[in-house]
């Protein structure tokens, strides 16, 4: 069980009861998850395929990341490097440090099993901040460009600005911060 106490914050494994927690909650600032994904996480985390990692505020859930143990996808997969998948930090919680608090944890545990971790993300605007922190905590651009929907993009290949245009980025836990 993951676990991690700050002030007010309280990072930890994801429990069943999360779940809906997590879907009502994100339904409430009109953003769709599906309980399937939530589940499908739960389940995974009990096979240990993907660690959960869990923000709650106030007996609240607040935010969560995953870590799986290999990259499945993208120019780092079947080289045995961690990968950060799926960040969220409901609205009402955004801009406390609890994404970071996550991240803390999620590296912790990487760093565990390799030297390095990697991570995608998005494009488009609504990525800004995540695209901020993650070269604040020390994440460079694997330079292999604009991947689409798991496929590394050709020069002048059309796309979509959608979620699945991504950029991937390694931290190298050897350098320093």
């Amino acid at each position: 069980m993951i676990s991690h106490k700050d002030n007010s914050v309280l990072i930890r494994s994801m429990i069943k009861s999360d779940v809906g927690n997590f879907v009502t909650a994100f339904a409430e600032q009109n953003w769709e998850k599906a309980s399937e994904l939530f589940h499908n996480y739960f389940n995974q985390q009990e096979k240990n395929e993907r660690a959960v990692i869990i923000a709650e505020v106030n007996n609240a859930v607040a935010g969560y990341v995953t870590l799986l143990p290999n990259t499945e996808v993208g120019p780092f997969s079947s080289k045995n490097i961690p990968e950060i998948v799926d960040l969220n930090v409901l609205i009402k919680f955004q801009n406390k440090g609890i994404g970071n608090k996550m991240m803390d944890v999620a590296e912790r545990l990487a760093k565990e099993k390799s030297n390095f971790v990697s991570l995608a993300v998005g494009l488009h605007y609504g990525y800004g901040s995540a695209q901020r922190m993650y070269v604040k905590r020390g994440y460079i651009p694997d330079g292999s460009g604009v991947w689409y929907k798991g496929e590394q993009l050709e020069q002048y290949a059309k796309c979509e600005n959608d979620d699945d245009l991504v950029l991937y980025f390694l931290k190298d836990f050897k350098t320093k911060d």
